[in-house]
C-alpha cells in the first residue's frame, strides 16, 4: 500500500487540504471547482474505474481494508491521502462514514445533443426534482433499467449533492447526466431526436398496463418525471405523447416518485428487451 504521505501522521480536521476538501460539501463551491465528494468504497471504486478521481481521502484502517482502492489510485496517479477519523468526518454527511472519500471531477454535459449522439433508447429527464435521495435512487433505478442518460435540468437537484451520489450507489458515473437548460427545450429535443416523450402523471389517462399490452413500450423513449410534491408543470406534460399513470390495484393513495419511475422505467426495458434492442440481463451494452 502506497500512500501520498508515508511516514508522517495522517492529516486532520484542520489541514489546508482537508478544509479545501470539506468546502465541495456546498453547492456552490462544488460549481465554482468543478468538483464534488464521492463517499464510501462502491462509490469511490466507481468513481476511480471512470477516472475521475482527483484525490482519494481514507483512514489508515480504511485503506488496510481496502488495498484494491489504494492500488487502483497509485495506478491512476491519484493522490492517497490518510486522514484521522476526525477529519475524515467533516468531508461526509453520514453518521457512520465508511472509511473513504473520492474528490471527483465534474462529468456531466451541458447540451443533450452530446448524449443523444450515442443514441440512447432510454432516457430519464428529472423536472423540477427536489430531493436528492429520490434523484440519486432513480439515478440507480434507471442504471439497472439499462437507460442511457439522465437529464437534470434547470431547476432539479444537483446530481452532485451528497445525497444523491450516495443514493446512486455508483451509477452517477455508469450515467450520461446531462446538467442544466430549459426542461421544455430539452424536451423537444429529445423528440426532434426521434424518441417517444412519456410523461408519468399520476392523473394521466393512459393505463402503463394497456399502453404495455398495446406494445406502445418498445421504442426508444424518453420518461418525463415531475416532482413528487407538484408532479410535471403543465407546460411540459403538454409536449408528451402521452400521460401515463402506474396503475394502483390497492387502497395506496398514490406510490412516491422512485417507486413510480422504477416500474415505468422496467415496463419500458422489458419492451425493449422483446424487440431485441436491450440486452439480456447481466451483459454488458
Amino acid at each position: 500500500m502506497r500512500l501520498s504521505r508515508p511516514g508522517t501522521d495522517p492529516y486532520t480536521q484542520r489541514s489546508a487540504r482537508v478544509v479545501t476538501a470539506r468546502r465541495l460539501l456546498r453547492r456552490r463551491h462544488r460549481d465554482q471547482m468543478g468538483l464534488f465528494l464521492a463517499e464510501g468504497p462502491q462509490a469511490v471504486r466507481e468513481a476511480l474505474a471512470a477516472g475521475l478521481v482527483v484525490d482519494l481521502f481514507g483512514t489508515v484502517a480504511a485503506y488496510q481494508r481496502m488495498p484494491d482502492l489504494v492500488e487502483a489510485a497509485n495506478a491512476d496517479g491519484v493522490g492517497v491521502w490518510p486522514v484521522t477519523e476526525g477529519g475524515l468526518s467533516t468531508l461526509t454527511e453520514t453518521v457512520t462514514p465508511q472509511g473513504v472519500v473520492a474528490v471527483c471531477r465534474h462529468l456531466h454535459l451541458d447540451d443533450v445533443r452530446q448524449a443523444l449522439a450515442r443514441r440512447p433508447r432510454l432516457v430519464v429527464l428529472l423536472a423540477g426534482i427536489a430531493d436528492p435521495g429520490n434523484a440519486g435512487t432513480v439515478l440507480r433505478t434507471a442504471d439497472a433499467a439499462g437507460a442511457g442518460v439522465v437529464i437534470f435540468p434547470d431547476g432539479a437537484v444537483d446530481p452532485y449533492n451528497g445525497k444523491c451520489v450516495r443514493a446512486s450507489a455508483g451509477s452517477l458515473f455508469h450515467l450520461d447526466i446531462v446538467r442544466g437548460g430549459s426542461a421544455q427545450a430539452i424536451a423537444a429535443t429529445l423528440r426532434d431526436a426521434g424518441l417517444k416523450l412519456l410523461a408519468a402523471d399520476a392523473r394521466g389517462s393512459v393505463d402503463l398496463d394497456d399502453y404495455a399490452d398495446e406494445g406502445q413500450l418498445g421504442a426508444p423513449t424518453a420518461w418525463l418525471f415531475g416532482s413528487e410534491a407538484h408532479g410535471l408543470p403543465d407546460s411540459l406534460a403538454q409536449l408528451a405523447d402521452a400521460r401515463v399513470r402506474v396503475p394502483i390495484y390497492g387502497r395506496a393513495e398514490s406510490l412516491n416518485l422512485a417507486a413510480a419511475a422504477a416500474i415505468c422505467l422496467y415496463a419500458s426495458a422489458r419492451a425493449q428487451r422483446r424487440t431485441g434492442s436491450l440486452p439480456e440481463p447481466g451483459r454488458t451494452r
